[in-house]
């Protein structure tokens, strides 16, 4: 008899086409169907929505963040009420960043030593150290499926020796990570844990950083230190060699990418995972992204149009509400705009997905990123 239970963490590649590739990770909590995108669940929500509007979007998994949930409510006091999971009523996996890019952001606030980062919060100024050991033990009182290593995140224009350095510094902290991740052994046999490439846009410094997160050994690679600044020419550049730089079999996971052609580039590049705030944030704010391109509701050339947001989507929002009606909601400011604008933001990432997985699994991939940049683009 075959045993039920799911894997901690495995994954398949089922096709590619070209450097783009489709697959599932499977986890105890549910599998992820790769290419993925993972909404931000920062503070235990993804702002805008409930947790089972989410699910019905298509999104197999989200992301939370260790930094805000260490200050509020906090790692112990969740883990006492019975995770993360059970706290925001989430039933299938999660993965928590590491804090690490708050180091970066919150530089004003913080010190940063070979033990780890010492900041004050910007709730309220108390102070806190928080290590790749502390980073482990938080995300493991947090109940996370899959677990980031901890890792500093240098701006791209820095000069390479000062790049260079944070990239040894953040591999030293990966052992630490991966140390750590190891001693707490309950959690370690339900959960994975993923390494962090740093190099900023230095092909050399990103094969060194490889090579050293391949031989400490992690279930999967992320590529950090992109999408800070440098531009969509300077990112895709460095990805024509990065996602090679890490192994085949596991999954390569592109950290805070993108807008919608950003991920359809990416998954050209062969990246197999992505986050980022942009649709929900930009929910928020009035902006919609459809097949023809972004649009603002905000403008006043949509208060008498009676189309829904894209005539090509599925969700509740292009099913039952018009652009006229959206326009009124985000114009007076009523909450209802910024629910109905995320969960079609949300839903439109997830069927991006879902068109991605299908054209690299009938050998068609090329073809659909064309059309769709011809589309989304108008080019």
């Amino acid at each position: 008899m075959t045993d039920p239970t799911p894997p901690r963490f495995s994954f398949t590649v089922a096709a590619t086409d070209g450097k783009a590739r489709t697959g599932t990770i499977q986890m105890r909590r549910g599998d992820i169907r790769t290419p993925a995108f993972m909404p931000v669940g920062t503070a235990a929500t993804v702002k805008a929505m409930k947790p089972e509007t989410v699910r019905t979007t298509g999104a197999d998994i989200i992301l939370g963040n260790t930094y805000h949930l260490m200050l509020r409510p906090g790692a112990e006091r969740v883990a006492r009420l019975g995770g993360l999971h059970k706290f925001m009523n989430w039933d299938r996996p999660i993965l928590t960043d590491s804090g690490g890019y708050q180091v970066m952001s919150l530089s004003d606030l913080r010190k940063l030593t070979e033990e780890g980062v010492e900041f004050r919060s910007h709730l309220d100024g108390s102070k806190h150290m928080l290590t790749p050991e502390r980073s482990m033990e938080i995300q493991r009182l947090l109940g996370s499926d899959i677990v980031m290593a901890f890792d500093e995140c240098p701006r791209a224009d820095q000069p390479r020796d000062a790049i260079a350095s944070s990239m040894e510094m953040s591999m030293r902290w990966a052992k630490r990570s991966r140390d750590g991740f190891d001693s707490g052994q309950e959690h370690a046999a339900r959960s994975a844990l993923f390494g962090i490439q740093q190099g900023a846009l230095d092909e050399e410094l990103r094969k060194r950083s490889a090579d050293a997160l391949i031989d400490i050994g992690f279930d999967g690679y992320a590529i950090g230190g992109l999408a800070v600044g440098e531009g969509q020419e300077a990112m895709f550049n460095t990805l024509e060699f990065a996602p090679q730089q890490l192994p085949d079999d596991r999954p390569r996971y592109l950290m805070g990418v993108g807008k919608p052609d950003d991920l359809v580039g990416a998954v050209e590049r062969g990246v197999d995972m992505f986050d980022c705030v942009l649709p929900s944030r930009s929910g928020r704010n009035g902006q919609a992204f459809t097949w023809n391109g972004p649009i603002n509701l905000r403008n006043a050339r949509f208060a008498e149009d009676t189309d829904p947001l894209d005539d090509r989507c599925n969700c509740d929002t292009c099913a039952k509400y018009t652009r006229a009606y959206l326009h009124h909601l985000i114009k007076s400011q009523e909450i209802l705009g910024a629910m109905l604008l995320t969960e079609h933001n949300i839903a439109f990432y997830q069927q991006l997905m879902q068109a991605m997985r299908d054209a690299i699994g009938e050998g068609r991939f090329a073809a659909f990123a064309s059309e769709f940049r011809r589309n989304y683009l108008k080019k």
